[in-house]
């Protein structure tokens, strides 16, 4: 079976070689990159599972490097950190991260993480059906997206949260409920990465943004347009 291979990227480098320890002596392979423009040259070139990223690095902060990484691909990302600011957290998961570790850390909770993320970075079970709510049309084998026939760009984290409100039109799930059936019971991060993939999802859907409706206090559904 093959090894997951995740790239980790730190300037400094006892960082590096810290997480390599923690991660090789769970099976994984693991390559490093000292910088942004490192990891985005390795990443173009190499195949990776998973990236763990420092947010404070020279040059490219984690947070350009983030951005850059998700404008072309959906590679899980968890955001290394020694800032343990709310706002910090935030920005990293609206820009596409799936989880965060702050400094210090254990070296269980890195292995942890890693484990929970790659497991829920695994796409739903599919049908071949197509779901169509309105001009939303979802192909759930091959996982694509269109609205009113233009391709919709999603990450897989995306993907499966608006696979799931489409399949159940009109019905309310609960931030905890969503984060459940999507991210998995053992999800130990954020609460909030809801609300930022749900932000990211309507940014991305444009005029059909208004299908992802927020229900106050209670969390979201999808709306069945009338007419």
């Amino acid at each position: 079976m093959r090894r997951h291979r995740i790239l980790v990227v730190d300037d400094e480098h006892r960082m590096r070689e810290l997480v390599r320890l923690y991660l090789a002596g769970a099976g994984y392979e693991v390559a490093e990159a000292a910088d942004g423009r490192e990891a985005l040259d390795r990443l173009r070139r190499e195949a990776f599972d998973l990236v763990i990223l420092d947010l404070m690095l020279p040059g490219l902060d984690g947070w350009e490097v983030c951005r850059r990484l998700r404008e072309e691909s959906d590679l899980p990302v968890i955001m290394l950190t020694a800032r343990g600011e709310v706002d910090d957290r935030v920005q990293g998961l609206r820009l596409g991260a799936d989880d965060y570790i702050a400094k210090p850390f254990d070296g269980r909770e890195v292995v942890a993480r890693v484990e929970a993320v790659l497991r829920r970075s695994q796409p739903l079970a599919a049908s071949d059906r197509p779901l169509r709510v309105g001009d939303l049309t979802i192909h759930p084998a091959s996982r694509t997206v269109t609205w009113r026939g233009q391709p919709v760009h999603l990450t897989p984290r995306e993907f499966d949260l608006l696979h799931l409100l489409a399949a159940h039109p009109g019905q309310v799930f609960t931030r905890e409920r969503l984060l459940d059936r999507i991210w998995g019971p053992d999800f130990e991060g954020d609460p909030r990465t809801v609300d930022s993939h749900i932000k990211n999802l309507r940014e991305k859907l444009g005029d059909g943004a208004a299908l992802v409706v927020t229900v106050w206090g209670v969390g979201y559904k999808l709306e069945v347009p009338h007419g």
